[in-house]
């Protein structure tokens, strides 16, 4: 067999490198606290034999998941891999498995919560791997709007859609109103289903899919989509404009996808002719229009996969994903699309040293951070992921 080098460049770093790979605290993050305990030195050399003793001492007893953002020190320890519902749902799959160690964030964690055995413990390395985007939707402003909604008798037609990447509070609420959960594949399918319940839907708490979705995906024009401001009185939209929208979107992002600018896209075809430009669906729309190719995480690791040699690929998703698929497929030329670095801050906060605390925690019977989602809450965010597991 042929020896194929990478060539896969590094994003040059910036400032604000060292806040992009999780150093440091976020008070404002979902939980906002640090773990408990003491970690081992990230300089440790011994940090995977460690993890990979504990983790053999545990076998059964525990089972590691890895999203496809984390660290490759991370996913090295994953018995399996995925995006946020696929991940979920293997939780839920593994009824045997005492303790879950989801390596991911937060709002991921409280999902599997949901949807395994009530003796099973869900554990987060760190407790302040939160979300920005979920934290963009919080309960109290998510009720005041629909509150809007009542006064003005339109309450009645509209449907709640989140994304998966909403806290559970939020999909409790989605519930309850008789909506659905949706994931960045299945988007589509959840607000054709929604628009056959009513003639509005309440898109939350990502802007961007929401638009990318009715729009290039449904047909809709861009004057149907009305962006709902949680900071500004009323939402910032007038009564008329809240009876006319036919998707109203919460005014939340993902502050990874949401650097990927147009320019971005320029630049790079300018740079490399030829170059296939390969975004998820959380970026900008402008940037999506642009784009040569669209989907989720799981639909961009397919198509580098499937991708011919030779070819070249910019891809606009989370940094860690890039490099090991860039690493993955030597014989390829894909690159970040933006030139700097652009880690999922929080996501990042899941480190090697926070992998060996917990599962050695567990080898000595101690239960750290463990994530639970109070009964009532689960039973209704429970209603819209089966709506949405039940969708055609």
């Amino acid at each position: 067999m042929t020896n194929v080098t990478s060539t896969w460049t590094e994003p040059s770093n910036t400032a604000t490198a060292l806040l992009l790979l999780g150093r440091g605290t976020d008070p404002a993050s979902e939980r906002g606290v640090d773990c408990p305990g003491d970690l081992p030195a990230p300089s440790d050399p011994d940090l995977v034999a460690r993890a990979t003793a504990a983790k053999a001492a545990l076998g059964d007893r525990v089972f590691v998941l890895g999203h496809h953002y984390q660290r490759d020190e991370v996913i090295q320890f994953a018995d399996v891999t995925g995006d946020s519902f696929k991940l979920a749902q293997q939780a839920a799959a593994r009824p045997d498995a005492e303790f879950i160690v989801f390596c991911g964030v937060h709002f991921m964690a409280e999902s599997a919560d949901i949807l395994t055995k009530p003796e099973q413990q869900v554990i987060l390395p760190d407790l302040a791997a939160g979300c920005s985007m979920a934290d963009m939707a919080v309960l109290g402003q998510v009720e005041t709007a629909w509150e809007r909604f009542v006064d003005l008798g339109i309450a009645g037609d509209v449907v709640p859609v989140t994304y998966m990447n909403s806290s559970a509070d939020i999909k409790g609420f989605v519930g309850r109103n008789q909506g659905v959960v949706c994931t960045s594949s299945n988007a589509k399918r959840a607000l054709t289903w929604s628009f056959e319940q009513g003639s509005k839907v309440f898109f939350l708490p990502d802007q961007h899919l929401g638009r990318n979705t009715a729009v290039l995906e449904m047909g809709f024009d861009l004057e149907d989509c009305v962006l709902y401001d949680p900071h500004k009185p009323g939402g910032g939209l007038t009564d008329d404009e809240l009876r006319d929208a036919k998707m109203i979107l919460w005014r939340g992002h993902c502050s990874v996808h949401g650097r990927f600018t147009i320019d971005s896209v320029r630049e790079v075809r300018e740079r490399v002719p030829g170059v296939n430009v390969l975004v998820h669906p959380e970026c900008r729309h402008d940037v999506v229009r642009a784009a040569d190719q669209v989907g989720s995480t799981e639909y961009i690791i397919k198509a580098l996969d499937a991708a011919p040699a030779g070819s070249a690929w910019a891809v606009g998703t989370e940094l860690n994903l890039v490099r090991r698929m860039a690493l993955a497929h030597p014989d390829k030329q894909i690159m970040f699309l933006d030139r700097t670095v652009c880690y999922c801050s929080t996501m990042n906060r899941i480190d090697l040293p926070h992998l060996v605390w917990t599962l050695e925690e567990l080898v000595a019977g101690r239960v750290p951070n463990v994530i639970t989602v109070d009964e009532q809450t689960a039973a209704n965010a429970r209603v819209a992921l089966d709506q949405m597991l039940a969708l055609p």
